[in-house]
């Protein structure tokens, strides 16, 4: 069977979480949203299970996800700035994340002027590369064999991107409401 036709079911009903929710406009929309519940809760337990194997026991994805944001580039990052660009409105999240990411040693803070910022020590770079080197084996080796997989992969990050921006502009609206 090609991954076309498993892509796409033979039958015209949708595969969706809240059927309530299927617009006659878009019933692809909750398609989308109902893959984007089951591919985010995947994911999750992904980065838990990798960070385990890596030798980080016991972190919750968020915190797995801050810690590699932290070691990302090697820059010192503000709280303020890791909330903006995993698009977290709630900072305590982020706060309580790099507090026990700092009780474990793997990140360090320090004073700039009135800001706090955050790095990863040797140890946290220390277990990103042993991460990276599983990521390496266990999923990227998966993906060589297909290069349509890949760009197909290139093609859904870019529509995640513009799928964000519109659901944060429809939050707003409702906001408003």
């Amino acid at each position: 069977m090609s991954r076309k036709s498993i892509a796409s079911p033979s039958s015209t009903t949708p595969i969706v979480s809240s059927a309530h929710l299927v617009s006659p406009d878009s019933a692809q929309m909750s398609e989308f949203e109902f893959g984007l519940i089951v591919a985010g809760n995947a994911f999750h337990r992904w980065v838990v299970h990798c960070m385990s194997a890596a030798g980080l026991k016991d972190l919750t994805p968020l915190d797995v996800l801050v810690l590699h944001h932290v070691t990302h580039r090697a820059r010192d990052k503000r709280l303020a700035d890791i909330c903006f660009i995993m698009n977290i409105e709630d900072t305590h999240l982020v706060n309580y994340a790099l507090k026990k990411l700092l009780g474990l040693g793997v990140v360090a803070s320090s004073k700039n002027g009135k800001d706090v910022t955050y790095a990863a020590t040797d140890k946290g770079q220390q277990l990103v590369q042993r991460y990276r080197e599983i990521r390496e084996a266990c999923l990227i080796s998966a993906l060589k064999a297909d290069e349509s997989l890949n760009r197909d992969i290139g093609d859904l990050a870019r529509l995640l991107r513009v799928l964000s921006g519109m659901y944060d502009q429809a939050a707003r609206s409702a906001a408003s409401l």
